[in-house]
């Protein structure tokens, strides 16, 4: 991704995008949409507010690209995870995994932000609701159809629905994320292990 340009005092300047929109989402995720003031995300992200409101013109905007960052980033990293493994049980354990260690310590703390956006952002932006609804979509389609391989190796029960268990698998994900924004899951959680009864 190309830096933006901006100015400051009439001289020309540049900055990282990535690295700005990271910093980003790091107040995004902690504070919130409406609690993130512009001296907030000025402060994390090493820009005055002109070069913010230069580069990105509004903070809704910035939200808007550091969403689609935040969920390319995941989506990404989650699947490099599940990456050697066999069997569609495996996959969806470790899915599991990755998302109950992101509900853990400081992690959890700054939360999710499709959950955020869920919460926060679905009944009063429409574009961020969208954005928040295909998230959730493509997470969903994503566990079906581990489900379904799962089915096809034989690791997971032939007469599961799949749709219907990658929606609960589903609320499980949405609410370890929710959990790890109030409290720190303790070690040893059960969590992991009472979910994969459901492939049973």
């Amino acid at each position: 991704m190309q830096p933006f340009p901006s100015r400051e005092r009439g001289r020309p300047r540049e900055f990282d995008t990535d690295l700005a929109l990271d910093n980003a989402m790091t107040v995004f995720r902690e504070k919130g949409f409406h609690a993130a003031s512009v001296s907030d995300l000025s402060q994390a992200m090493n820009l005055t507010a002109g070069s913010i409101y230069k580069a990105f013109t509004d903070k809704r905007t910035l939200f808007l690209n550091v969403f689609e960052r935040y969920t390319s980033l995941r989506n990404a990293q989650l699947r490099h995870q599940i990456e050697g493994l066999t069997t569609g049980r495996e996959r969806i354990a470790e899915v599991l995994r990755f998302y109950l260690k992101s509900s853990h310590e400081i992690e959890g703390r700054r939360g999710c932000l499709v959950v955020a956006g869920t919460v926060e952002l679905l009944t009063f932006d429409n574009e961020v609701a969208t954005l928040v609804r295909q998230a959730i979509t493509r997470n969903k389609a994503f566990l079906t159809s581990l489900i379904e391989q799962g089915q096809h190796d034989g690791s997971v029960s032939a007469t599961l629905d799949p749709d219907a268990a990658s929606m609960l698998m589903l609320y499980i994900v949405l609410g370890m994320r929710v959990a790890g924004k109030v409290e720190n899951n303790p070690d040893g959680d059960p969590t992991l292990e009472l979910a994969l009864k459901i492939l049973d």
